[in-house]
Formats: C-alpha cells, sequence, structure tokens
C-alpha cells in the first residue's frame, strides 16, 4: 500500500502461471480472476491491469495467445477495469496474469496481519480445485475408470471476490487474505504469524469442492500440495486424519477470502452475506496460541 494523497492510497499485485485447464479463454479468465484476488482482499478497488504472458510460438497458434488475452480481458471488464497494455515473451510453455493497481482508503485497508484471538474465521469459497485439476490431468494415466468433472470447480475459480470483499468492508473486519498456492492452512498461518495470534479450525465446516476428497484418496495431489503438508506439518495440531490435513494444504487457484471478523460484528457479516445472496462458511476462530493451529473434528 502506497499512500498518494490525502486517504487514498494505492494497492499492487501481480500474479501469473501456466495453464491448468485445456480452453485457452477459461484459462485467461482464471488467471485473471486469480490476479485479482489480492487487490479483494485488501479491500481494494481494482483500477487498472497489465497483461503478463509468455507463449511458444513454435508451438502453438497465436490464436491460443488470442484467446487467453481475451479471456483475462473479459473478466478484467467484469471487475469494472481495462487491462491497459503488457508485456509477452517467447517461452517454453504458456504463461499469463496480470499486474493490478487499486485504490483503498488508508483508513480502510484491510491487512492480513491484524486478526485478534477471539476473532471468528469466514471463507467464502470451497477448497480442493487443486486436486481436481490435478486428477483431470492425470486420471487416464493412473488407469482411473471415472473422470474427473472440472465444471464446479472452474465456476468458482472465474468467480471473482468482488462481492464478498464489498461485504467484508462494509461491515468492517480485523483482517482478510486470500486462499491460493499455500493452501487453507498456509495463508491462515500467514495470518497467524504476523498478528502474533493462532487459530482453531472445525474440519466439518470446512466447505469442500464434491470428488476431492475422493480423489485425493486415490493419490491425487500436487507437488505444490505436498510441499506445502511438508513444510507446514510441524505447526499444525491435528485431531482428524492426516487426509484432513492434505486436503486444507491443498493449492488453490483463484480461491476464496479468508475473513477474520470481531466476535461482536461475526452475526453482521454472516447476515449481510445471506442478503447479498453470497457463498460463506464460518470455519473456526483465531486463538491465542501463538503461530499455531489445530484442526480438530
Amino acid at each position: 500500500m502506497l499512500r498518494i494523497v490525502g486517504d487514498t492510497a494505492i494497492a499492487q499485485t501481480v500474479d501469473f502461471f501456466t495453464p491448468i485447464v485445456d480452453d485457452p479463454y477459461l484459462f485467461g479468465q482464471i488467471a485473471a480472476a486469480n490476479s485479482i484476488s489480492d487487490i479483494y482482499a485488501m479491500g481494494a478497488t481494482p483500477i487498472l491491469g497489465l497483461a503478463i504472458a509468455g507463449f511458444p510460438t513454435d508451438k502453438l497458434p497465436l490464436d491460443v495467445l488470442t484467446e487467453i488475452l481475451r479471456g483475462g480481458a473479459d473478466k478484467a471488464a467484469e471487475a469494472g477495469f481495462a487491462v491497459a497494455g503488457g508485456h509477452t515473451i517467447i517461452d517454453d510453455v504458456p504463461k499469463y496474469g496480470l499486474a493490478v493497481t487499486g485504490i483503498v482508503s488508508a483508513e480502510k485497508l484491510v491487512r492480513n496481519s491484524t486478526g485478534r484471538a477471539g476473532d471468528v474465521l469466514f471463507l467464502t469459497k470451497p477448497i480442493g480445485n487443486g486436486i481436481l485439476v490435478n486428477a483431470h490431468r492425470t486420471w487416464q494415466q493412473r488407469n482411473v475408470s471415472s473422470e474427473p468433472l472440472l465444471d464446479e470447480a472452474t465456476r468458482w475459480m472465474t468467480m471473482l471476490n468482488r462481492d464478498a470483499a464489498r461485504v467484508m468492508v462494509s461491515v468492517g473486519v480485523d483482517a482478510a487474505t486470500d486462499v491460493t498456492g499455500y493452501g487453507l492452512i498456509g495463508h491462515l498461518l500467514e495470518m497467524c504469524e504476523g498478528a502474533g495470534v493462532g487459530a482453531t479450525i472445525r474440519a466439518s465446516d470446512v466447505p469442500v469442492l464434491a470428488g476431492a476428497r475422493e480423489f485425493l484418496a486415490l493419490g491425487f495431489c500436487s507437488g505444490g500440495t505436498k510441499r506445502n503438508a511438508k513444510n507446514f506439518r510441524e505447526r499444525v495440531e491435528l485431531r482428524v486424519p492426516d487426509s484432513e490435513f492434505d486436503l486444507f494444504c491443498d493449492a488453490q487457484t483463484s480461491g476464496g477470502l479468508l475473513i477474520a471478523v470481531a466476535p461482536e460484528r461475526a452475526a453482521a457479516l454472516a447476515s449481510a452475506f445471506d442478503e447479498s445472496g453470497l457463498f460463506y462458511a464460518k470455519i473456526g476462530t483465531m486463538t491465542a496460541d501463538r503461530g499455531r493451529i489445530t484442526v480438530e473434528a
């Protein structure tokens, strides 16, 4: 965040990655939604985007790149801003994302490091899309009889966190982040360490995409998820099976907002989500157990 005049500040973020779906237009939409998400997590409004792309011109027709860029531009337009340019290089595999600028009231900026013990934790999208994407890519190689369906996962991945962020800002919350590559556990640990608190998650309250648990049990798990599970295990007390920990470490793409709200405002936040017709789940609380997470049934 950089204050530019009076109470007005700018927020800046950048993200890009390789395709996770076969459809180039859909990939562009997902990548753009993912890139914008950090702006929403700060309570900011996106106003400008710049595209970042790598493309193998000797392997794929330029029509593929055109569709990726179109998908990203359409998603940015849905968010209310234009992609005003960018930069593309020749690369071995396609890569795409956005650098996004947003504006925010400096006094209303939502940080990921200001949660407090006792805060109620809300999550605004189900987890598990990393498992389903990995299964969709590799199910035939493992002789699995049924193809994992991505329709529901892609619906969530292309969904902007805009409306959830508006509700969050209108009610007033203590902290927030978006759930992406470090999974639910990793991003919650980041919030806890920044604020000097801990957290308890109720596994039964965490929303999970249909099929994610089943395909995880069949061994479908990305390298990023495995690294998350290895790196975060010592800071988590498990009162559930290890498979639940792996699920909560699943590396997400364009995941939901993870919000910490004071207990006296939790009912107001839930009511505002309900009135707006938005999805949410209350998944736990922040505690005084600094830097540690407990996952209970």
